[in-house]
């Protein structure tokens, strides 16, 4: 049945990638030449996963198509992680989900790349084949790489079909695990968790996080991009799963210490159930700096508004967001600014987050 659905969906794209691939040149130096003629603006890194780094990439868009997001590769549930286990492709779902937020069409593809195979056609009965619960963006990517017989090219092919203001990389492309140590039981014991999407179950607090292996490769082109930065955004996004495993690569740490950008933090709105229960500003920028170089300032960007007023009143009463208190943190340069998107409150609005962290950028940190 998988097998089915990857022939298939190689059949149906090949029309569309043939007149982009390119055997002439490596890869990396393709994506480099295709973005060095892109659109004029502050060339900006921005690291994370794909849940709360849409939302930066969205309104930086508006300002720059100088964009790389640099995503995590450690997520194992749901499609991404079915398509890891039964075709052996590095997980899709992050760069799935932040290729959308730069394409052209951007709310279109948004709907057309999120599309979840649930519901029959012909009534409203729930599927129960192969295809139910993939993402059509990630079978889109698993036949584009097929088709151009690496993921990396499926990566470039992706970004002229959808004509992205900007690009999306893997941090790695090893198929890589991640694992922690959480104190459960009020702290009376640790527990190792074994994979992304196991460990915010684990109902305990985080103490560690590893990456299984932990001398993963970095991706090449994604340390030129931060070499070549203007400016390295960390966030928004889960903390222990999303962010900070794209720390745990070492080369890609290790870029980040000798790196010219400054880099800034942009922490969560709300608390996440599993990883961040509790957390004010400065526990996430201690639990994110301990997985920094030392020797790397940093300038953290946070909410200051944590009594929201809603759009529609009438529908937030079931709204039961913890708000990450704005609570400064030592060593670090903390700006606080309303951040939250009236329309969804528990998500940062994409064009005050980019005007933020542009403003930061303009007045030099």
């Amino acid at each position: 049945g998988a097998f089915l659905l990857y022939w298939s969906g190689q059949r149906l794209v090949a029309n569309l990638v043939a007149p982009f691939r390119r055997d002439d040149a490596a890869i990396s130096e393709s994506l480099y030449r295709y973005h060095s003629r892109r659109g004029r603006g502050p060339n900006i890194v921005a690291i994370g996963g794909g849940s709360g780094l849409p939302s930066l990439l969205r309104g930086l868009s508006q300002h720059t198509a100088n964009i790389t997001a640099i995503v995590t590769m450690a997520d194992d549930g749901g499609s991404s992680g079915r398509l890891r286990r039964e075709l052996g492709l590095l997980p899709p779902g992050d760069l799935r989900s932040n290729m959308a937020a730069l394409a052209a069409d951007e709310a279109l593809m948004t709907q057309l790349l999120r599309f979840r195979f649930g519901k029959r056609f012909d009534g409203d009965s729930e599927a129960d084949g192969e295809i139910s619960g993939h993402n059509f963006g990630n079978l889109l990517l698993a036949a584009l790489t097929g088709i151009t017989g690496s993921f990396d090219e499926a990566l470039l092919a992706a970004e002229r079909v959808l004509a992205m203001r900007g690009r999306v990389l893997p941090s790695t492309l090893e198929q890589v695990t991640l694992l922690a140590d959480v104190l459960v039981d009020g702290g009376a014991e640790v527990v190792r968790v074994e994979g992304e999407s196991e460990i915010p179950k684990a109902a305990g607090k985080i103490k560690q996080v590893y990456l299984n292996p932990a001398d993963a490769a970095a991706y090449p082109p994604a340390i030129k991009a931060i070499f070549q930065a203007d400016l390295i955004v960390l966030g928004p996004g889960s903390l222990y799963t999303s962010l900070i495993p794209n720390l745990l690569v070492p080369d890609l740490r290790a870029a980040l210490e000798h790196a010219r950008a400054p880099l800034i933090y942009v922490c969560n709105l709300v608390s996440q159930a599993g990883e961040t229960d509790g957390y004010s500003v400065a526990d996430h920028v201690a639990a994110i700096t301990a997985y920094l170089p030392a020797s790397r300032l940093l300038t953290a960007l946070a909410n200051s508004n944590v009594r929201p007023v809603y759009a529609e009143p009438a529908n937030s009463a079931n709204l039961h967001y913890n708000y990450v208190r704005p609570v400064p943190a030592q060593d670090v340069h903390l700006t606080t600014i309303d951040l939250v998107d009236p329309e969804r409150p528990g998500r940062h609005d994409s064009a005050k987050l980019a005007q933020a962290v542009l403003a930061i950028l303009d007045r030099g940190l």
